[in-house]
């Protein structure tokens, strides 16, 4: 028997099967049935990359030739097979973000795109970063500027920016902020797909820090990302962007706060300092975002709490295998909004797709930018400005909307 062998295919097929049937519950299995499968349920084939040397190896002792050495290989088999079903999952966001564009935006986003905007939509998919450079995130076309101060609260206010070498004017913002539970995390860690795609297409993104738990508490971490708000206004445009049209963004607790951000523009009480600067956003991008209650505050610590009619477009994602966020936390904010706001409300849940989905090139989430893109596409058109009576949906057309599981 191969026990080295055997031991490479065990562990490879336990992530798998992890992957495959991730563990929810009690809370401590959730955590380590993300973090087991984080790179695996992303990009499968990096589970085929640590096989094929193993079995390679293997055959190049003889040590297949033993009816234990077949019995390995075989569930080697097994295991490539379970790497084929999570690939074909990833797959599966296609489909998934088309229908929710079709469904938030109506069935002709498309044609009310603006046609130049529409002809710079990336369409396929980088295949070669995604089978050989799934980690690898810079690009040699953006430039990024390090740790610029927004804040006076030391390292926990500092700021990244990202932005194409030429630095052409006029491109939208996207402020991003990463999660971590609101107590750990830092800025260029997370989304970095997203940002250097967009910062390579005359975007300008920034990615901050905030300060966290247990030094401070909400609403302290949402005046931080208005005070991010506040500083792309005043210095964006020295970068090249356009600081009329800023899109707010955030990964899982950077979610949380992007989505309240985005429905309590310039109000004074979360702005201390700064109560006069518009802190208004042309659109907001949840990614794994909790859209619940921050730790058992009131309503006013979630997002459901402070929807309004003229909040500006959102476009969530969301993985259906999430084991630290279930969709059923989400669900509520997103149908509330969709009651209420005249603006679109895209909401993608994502086949297989656990938390962190958004820290490497993989299928599912080029996927998902490319439906980003084409979102603020669609935004930046105009078409997507509060209209009375409206529901979200363009001038002329009737939406029908996905009811949340």
């Amino acid at each position: 028997m191969p026990v080295g062998y055997l031991i490479s295919v065990l562990l490879v097929g336990s992530v798998t099967l992890l992957a495959i049937r991730p563990v929810y519950r009690p809370e401590p299995l959730g955590l380590a049935s993300f973090l087991l499968t984080l790179l695996i349920n992303e990009v499968p084939i990096a589970g085929l990359y640590l096989l094929l040397p193993a079995t390679a190896l293997a055959f190049a002792q003889g040590d297949i030739g033993t009816p234990g050495g077949w019995a390995v290989f075989g569930l080697a088999l097994l295991v490539v097979l379970g790497l084929a079903v999570i690939a074909r999952r990833t797959m599966l966001a296609g489909p998934a973000v088309e229908r929710a564009l079709a469904e938030g935006l109506g069935a002709g986003w498309r044609s009310e795109t603006d046609p130049a905007l529409r002809a710079g939509l990336r369409r396929g998919l980088p295949l070669g970063r995604i089978l050989f450079l799934p980690f690898v995130t810079r690009r040699r076309d953006v430039t990024h500027v390090k740790n610029l101060s927004y804040g006076d609260a030391g390292k926990r206010n500092l700021l990244d920016v990202y932005h194409h070498r030429s630095r052409p004017s006029g491109g939208p913002i996207l402020i991003h902020l990463h999660g971590g539970h609101y107590s750990m995390g830092r800025k260029d860690s997370q989304a970095l797909p997203l940002i250097y795609r967009l910062a390579s297409q005359g975007w300008v993104c920034i990615s901050a820090n905030y300060r966290l738990r247990p030094a401070v508490r909400h609403p302290e971490h949402l005046v931080d990302y208005k005070r991010v708000i506040a500083w792309a206004r005043e210095h964006a445009e020295e970068y090249g962007a356009d600081p009329a049209m800023i899109f707010a963004s955030g990964t899982s607790a950077g979610g949380h706060m992007a989505s309240i951000a985005g429905l309590t523009a310039d109000d004074p009480d979360l702005q201390p300092g700064f109560e006069d600067v518009d802190t208004s956003v042309a659109g907001v991008i949840i990614l794994n975002g909790y859209l619940g209650r921050y730790f058992g505050q009131g309503p006013e610590s979630s997002p459901l709490g402070h929807v309004r009619p003229d909040a500006p477009p959102y476009l969530i994602a969301h993985g259906d295998h999430d084991s630290l966020v279930s969709p059923d936390v989400n669900r509520p904010f997103v149908e509330g909004l969709r009651r209420v706001s005249r603006s679109p409300v895209v909401y993608a849940e994502l086949p297989g797709a656990q938390h962190g989905f958004d820290l490497y090139h993989s299928v599912r989430f080029e996927t998902l930018i490319n439906g980003i893109e084409a979102f603020a596409a669609w935004v930046r058109t105009g078409r997507a400005r509060p209209r009375p009576g409206g529901r979200g949906s363009p001038a002329g057309h009737e939406v029908t909307r996905r009811t949340a599981r």
